[in-house]
């Protein structure tokens, strides 16, 4: 395991008006990792990734950052300092082409991520350069999602339920996209309900359940103990 901590949540409390969803979440991410999330509907995943990037803020606990607090900043200051986060409902421009939605974010005076580099993760992509994103299949719309997100040049990638109503086929497709992104050096949190694509693609894993964190392991270990997927995944 990489020695240096990208990011740290300790003992994080979220609300939503006076309903308690987090009840002291606390997990951590190491550089070059890739690290699922897991839990069923309503468990907590995208209240956890909502409070990482301050769309949701946490009424206690800490989240670091590479060294830096960054609970109660901005959620475009988060963004700034290098999470990007791939929303599960992907968000993305419906009336503007697969290029105007990638260029959105990109910054010609800064180096990183360039279309091209896009569209070689993504090759399906280059095809539909100049097609309406509201055009495109589910799972060519994730992967646009996400390419969009990779122009911004984040240094952690945060996914909500990436494979979320996508076919096997496509999934797999997403899968070593995701594998070969972290190939590369990208650090990854998803969070997923599909403990097989999450399981291919991670090292390591949690668990949450009713806003409790109630596994930590290997990957590999988490598919392998039947108890705890029964018991906490419905698998």
């Amino acid at each position: 395991m990489a020695s240096e901590k990208v990011l740290e949540v300790s003992g994080v409390h979220t609300f939503y008006d006076t309903s308690h969803v987090l009840f002291g979440i606390s997990l951590a991410i190491y550089k070059g990792e890739v690290v699922c999330l897991m839990g069923r509907n309503g468990a907590g995943k995208s209240t956890t990734l909502s409070s990482i990037v301050g769309l949701k803020q946490p009424r206690e606990g800490r989240i670091t950052f590479l060294g830096q607090e960054i609970l109660g900043k901005r959620p475009y200051l988060i963004a700034r300092m290098g999470i990007g986060m791939v929303p599960q409902e992907r968000r993305i421009f419906p009336e503007l082409s697969v290029r105007e939605n990638l260029l959105v974010p990109y910054q010609e005076d800064k180096k990183g991520w360039t279309i091209e580099d896009v569209y070689d993760l993504f090759p399906g992509l280059k095809k539909l350069d100049r097609h309406k994103g509201g055009y495109l299949s589910g799972g060519e719309q994730q992967m646009l999602a996400i390419g969009r997100t990779l122009m911004t040049n984040p240094k952690l990638l945060l996914l909500d339920e990436p494979g979320e109503g996508l076919s096997p086929l496509v999934v797999n497709h997403l899968c070593q996209g995701l594998k070969r992104l972290n190939q590369q050096g990208m650090t990854i949190l998803l969070a997923e309900q599909n403990l097989n694509f999450a399981c291919k693609i991670s090292q390591r894993a949690y668990v949450i359940e009713k806003g409790v964190i109630c596994f930590e392991g290997a990957a590999e270990t988490l598919n392998a103990d039947e108890e705890i997927k029964r018991k906490y995944l419905a698998v």
